[in-house]
C-alpha cells in the first residue's frame, strides 16, 4: 500500500474543484485523466525504438501498469464500486467480444494455406491488394488481412524492400477495402445496430471508396515497380521452393469462416430482448450466442486443420497475444477519453464537439469527417463513431435521408483515417506484428505514421474538397 500513495496523493490533482464528488461525472473530469491512455500511446511509439528488448519481453507489464495507473486512482476517487462497473462494462461488453472476434478469424484464417509460390510482381502485388480490399467488406478488415497477409509476404521474400508493401496492404486491405458493407469495419458494424441499412454505405460511401483504393493502388503500383527494376532487388535465390499450380490446403477453414460471417450479421439482425446483467452492463441472448458460436469455431479451426498447414503457414499465437494484450491496456486506459468525448458540450472535449458544428447551427460534414478520422487513428474507432453518430443526432432515419452526407463523413473519417497509426484499427497491429514474425522490418510508430502523413492526408484532403465541403 506505500507504493500507492503517491499515486492516491496525486488524485485530487486530476479533477477541478471536485475532489468530494462520490459519482462518475464525466462533464467535470479534466483531461488530464487521459494521462494513462496516453502513456500507453508513447509507450507503444516509442519503447521499441529505446528499449527494444525490454518492450519485446514485457509489453504486457507495460499495459497492465498502464492500466493499473487507471484503474487505481479512479477507484481511490470515485470508489471501487464505480471502477468495478467500468471494468466490468468494458470487458463484457467491448473487450471479450472484440478478442473473441480476432481469434476466431485469426485462428481460421491460420488454418487456409495459399499453396504454390506466387513471385511477387509489381502487378501481382497490386492484385493481392485489390482482391483484399473486395474481400475486406464481406469478411471484415481482419478477416481479410489475415488470409491474405501471409501469401503476401511470401511471394516477396526474395525481395530486398517488402516494408512498403505491407504497409499499403494495412492502408487498403485492413481498413479502406472495408468501408462498404457493416461485415467490413466495426464502426459501420455499431450503426447497422443502431438502424443504418445495410447497403446504405455502399450507396453513399462507394465513390469515396473507389477513389482512396484506386489511388492507393496507382502510387503502390508505381513506387513497387521503382523498387523492382532497382539492382539487386530480387534476390538469385528464393527462400519458397516453386511448386507446380495453386490451391489451398485447409480449405475446410473457408467454410469456418462463412459460419463466422453468419454468426455476426445474426447478432446484428436477431432482436430479443433474452439477456442478463452484470453489474449494470446487458449481456444479450444473441451477442452470447455469437461469442459462444466464435469459441467453438476456432476449436474446431485448431481440431480439423492438420499441422502441415500451420507448419507451412509459419502460424504462431505471438501476433494475437501482442494485440490482446496491448489493446486491453488501450481498451481500460481509454474509458475516461471516451466518457469526456461523450460528455459533448458540457466536457472537457467541448472545443471539438462545438468544431462540427458551423455557425448557423448545421451540422459541417468537413469538420465530422476530420474529428470522427482524428480520433479514430489513435481512439478505437468503434466508440468514436458512436459518439459523433450521437452528436450529429442520432435519429439514424435521419442521418440516412436529410443529414446524409454528416453520416457519409463520419463513416469514411473512422474507417479509412483508421490506417493513419498502428493502433488505428485492430488488424494493422495484427499484420505487423505478422510481418515482423517473418522478419519484415517494418516502420516503427513514427515512421509508419510518415508513411501514412506523406500518402493518405494528401488524399483524405482531396476527399474533402470532392465530397465533404
Amino acid at each position: 500500500m506505500k507504493n500507492l500513495r503517491p499515486l492516491l496523493w496525486a488524485v485530487p490533482l486530476l479533477l477541478p474543484q471536485v475532489a468530494a464528488a462520490a459519482e462518475f461525472d464525466a462533464s467535470r473530469l479534466s483531461p488530464a485523466w487521459g494521462i494513462p491512455f496516453a502513456g500507453i500511446l508513447l509507450s507503444i511509439a516509442l519503447m521499441p525504438l529505446l528499449a527494444p528488448w525490454f518492450w519485446h519481453h514485457h509489453y504486457g507489464k507495460v499495459a497492465a501498469g498502464w492500466a493499473l495507473a487507471f484503474l487505481l486512482p479512479f477507484a481511490a476517487f470515485f470508489g471501487a464500486s464505480t471502477a468495478g462497473i467500468a471494468l466490468v462494462h468494458t470487458l463484457l461488453a467491448e473487450y471479450i467480444p472484440f478478442v473473441i472476434l480476432l481469434t476466431a478469424l485469426f485462428t481460421v484464417s491460420g488454418g487456409i494455406y495459399i499453396r504454390g509460390n506466387l513471385h511477387g510482381s509489381p502487378g501481382l502485388n497490386t492484385a493481392i491488394l485489390a482482391i483484399g480490399a473486395v474481400l475486406a467488406s464481406f469478411m471484415g478488415t481482419t478477416g481479410a488481412s489475415m488470409l491474405l497477409i501471409r501469401p503476401l509476404i511470401r511471394a516477396n521474400d526474395n525481395r530486398r524492400h517488402q516494408a512498403h508493401t505491407v504497409v499499403f496492404f494495412i492502408f487498403i486491405v485492413s481498413n479502406a477495402g472495408g468501408s462498404l458493407t457493416p461485415l467490413g469495419d466495426p464502426p459501420l458494424f455499431l450503426g447497422f445496430l443502431k438502424g443504418v441499412d445495410f447497403f446504405w454505405t455502399i450507396r453513399w460511401i462507394f465513390p469515396e471508396t473507389l477513389f482512396l483504393v484506386g489511388a492507393l493502388l496507382a502510387i503502390f503500383y508505381a513506387l513497387d515497380w521503382w523498387y523492382y527494376h532497382r539492382r539487386e532487388e530480387v534476390r538469385p535465390q528464393d527462400p519458397t521452393p516453386d511448386t507446380r499450380g495453386l490451391g489451398f490446403d485447409g480449405a475446410r477453414n473457408f467454410w469456418l469462416l462463412a459460419a463466422i460471417v453468419g454468426l455476426v450479421l445474426l447478432s446484428g439482425f436477431w432482436k430479443t430482448p433474452a439477456g442478463f446483467n452484470v453489474m449494470g452492463t446487458d449481456v444479450g441472448l444473441a451477442g452470447l450466442v455469437r461469442d459462444i458460436g466464435l469459441v467453438a469455431i476456432t476449436f474446431l479451426s485448431l481440431r480439423i486443420t492438420p499441422a502441415a498447414v500451420h507448419e507451412a503457414n509459419q502460424f504462431s499465437w505471438a501476433p494475437m497475444l501482442e494485440v490482446a494484450k496491448l489493446f486491453a491496456g488501450i481498451f481500460l486506459t481509454i474509458i475516461p477519453v471516451i466518457a469526456m468525448l461523450k460528455a459533448g458540450v458540457n466536457g472537457p472535449f467541448a472545443p471539438i464537439v462545438a468544431a462540427v458544428t458551423r455557425a448557423d447551427g448545421t451540422p459541417d460534414p468537413a469538420a465530422y469527417f476530420w474529428a470522427t478520422g482524428a480520433l479514430s487513428s489513435f481512439l478505437d474507432n468503434a466508440p468514436t463513431y458512436l459518439v459523433f453518430f450521437n452528436t450529429a443526432g442520432g435519429d439514424p432515419q435521419a442521418l440516412m435521408t436529410t443529414y446524409a452526407p454528416v453520416l457519409a463523413a463520419i463513416s469514411a473519417g473512422a474507417v479509412f483515417m483508421g490506417a493513419n497509426t498502428y493502433i488505428g484499427n485492430a488488424p494493422n497491429l495484427m499484420v505487423k506484428s505478422i510481418a515482423e514474425d517473418r522478419g519484415v522490418k517494418m516502420p516503427s510508430f513514427f515512421g509508419y505514421m510518415a508513411w501514412s502523413g506523406a500518402i493518405l492526408v494528401p488524399l483524405f484532403i482531396a476527399m474533402t474538397f470532392i465530397w465533404f465541403r
